[in-house]
């Protein structure tokens, strides 16, 4: 019983140790951006883990290696942000793959990077064929950034010379669970009356009946 509750508590304090670091270090490291954030990421993880299933190591023995592994990504971001030598060498460099419909085969060779490969991350973005493709270029992060030949590029508004106007709101939820979103409603600068109001005019009186409301671009609101 005394072991439940240790791995317990040691679980809970790993949990909230890194969940803090993890939003302290911020969105990109969340997101993978880089190999770099990938690799630190990883590491965080690991730590905390050990911290839980190994209980030869002392939680503050955990806790002092995330926070300095956490203090070191920040350092190293921060120096990063102020060098571009620093920044290539952390994050590299973007590499053309695919040059005026030409495959570049030694910028292939350096990255690892074979036709499969290739073929795999063009289907990613909805490309089929290389003969679609004016540039491809494989980004850090190991992502491929695709610009197709004019031909094969979609249509859009501006080249069918088609009206358009800017759209006043971006689609914010209002409603919630039956709940008002307050904060959306103070960023909108929207009143609580005006949307109950709006609410009773597209047939939904009650409030606590309403699972899902949402301001459309145009104003009007969309109700589930």
């Amino acid at each position: 019983m005394e072991s439940i509750f240790i791995t317990s508590l040691r679980t809970f304090i790993s949990f909230s140790i890194l969940l803090l670091l993890t939003r302290i270090l911020g969105k990109k490291q969340l997101n993978h951006v880089t190999v770099f954030t990938y690799i630190t990421g990883i590491a965080l993880g690991n730590i905390a883990g050990d911290m839980v299933v190994h209980k030869d190591i002392k939680i503050t023995d955990g806790i002092i290696g995330l926070t300095l592994w956490s203090l070191l990504t920040l350092i190293i971001e921060y120096i990063s942000l102020k060098s571009v030598k620093v920044r290539t060498i952390l994050d590299g460099e973007p590499s053309i793959i695919i040059k005026q419909g030409k495959i570049h085969v030694d910028a292939m060779r350096s990255n690892k990077l074979n036709m499969d490969d290739l073929m795999m991350l063009m289907r990613l973005k909805d490309v089929f064929s290389i003969k679609e493709v004016e540039y491809a270029i494989l980004e850090p992060n190991g992502q491929l950034s695709i610009l197709k030949k004019e031909e094969y590029e979609s249509v859009i508004k501006k080249d069918t010379h088609i009206s358009t106007k800017r759209r006043p709101y971006l689609p914010t939820e209002l409603v919630v669970d039956g709940k008002i979103i307050k904060k959306n409603l103070k960023e909108l600068n929207i009143n609580e009356d005006w949307l109950l109001e709006e609410l009773k005019m597209k047939g939904h009186p009650h409030l606590s009946k309403i699972f899902y409301a949402e301001l459309q671009p145009d104003g009007s609101i969309h109700v589930d």
